[in-house]
């Protein structure tokens, strides 16, 4: 039988109450409360705090705090990627981020999604007085050489290929090809470069 976190990351419907998924999100909580209040000259101090917070990253990555994460440990990052402040990514599933990257501040990435249904939004399992959503997620893969600019959304199961450029404000909820400038809600190729 699989656990709900295999679930979670195999894109089926899981339950967010399990003990094991929440205490990830509590620790993923603490961890970005240190990460906030991480002096910026301390680069030391930042590593120790993103090596335990996101999954993996590679060289000369820079994440701006504020940043928020459901679990974190779901969060892959590149070489030289820069991650402007405020955003926020539901790593619910795998999020991606490929090398010479860059995502603008306030971009918003969600790995998660809940039944369009209301009927079929609650699933009755509950944590003390807590009601959780039914859930389920799918991975977002973002290319190398991208530029994802300030207030996107980009939702679950999304991919964004190598040299693209998604303007400010777009919400992606559809796969983008490489090598083209798109924009837009829904975001929609404009050209390709």
């Amino acid at each position: 039988m699989r656990t709900e976190k295999e679930k979670m990351l195999a894109g089926e419907f899981y339950d967010c109450s399990d003990p094991e998924l929440l205490g990830r999100w509590h620790e993923a909580k603490k961890l970005m409360r240190e990460f906030y209040l991480a002096d910026t000259t301390d680069r030391e101090q930042i590593a120790h705090i993103l090596d335990r917070l996101i999954g993996s990253r590679g060289k000369n990555v820079w994440i701006s705090a504020p940043f928020s994460v459901d679990y974190g440990e779901n969060i892959h990052i590149g070489d030289n990627c820069e991650i402007n402040m405020n955003c926020t990514f539901l790593d619910c599933n795998r999020i991606t981020i490929g090398d010479n990257s860059g995502i603008g501040p306030n971009v918003q990435i969600y790995a998660v999604t809940h039944p369009v249904q209301p009927k079929e939004r609650l699933t009755g399992n509950s944590n003390g007085d807590l009601a959780f959503w039914k859930t389920c997620s799918a991975p977002v893969t973002i290319g190398s050489n991208v530029w994802i600019g300030g207030g996107s959304v980009i939702l679950a199961g999304v991919t964004i290929g190598d040299y693209t450029t998604i303007g400010a404000g777009s919400v992606v909820t559809k796969s983008i090809p490489s090598n083209c400038l798109a924009a837009g809600n829904p975001c929609k190729v404009i050209r390709y470069l």
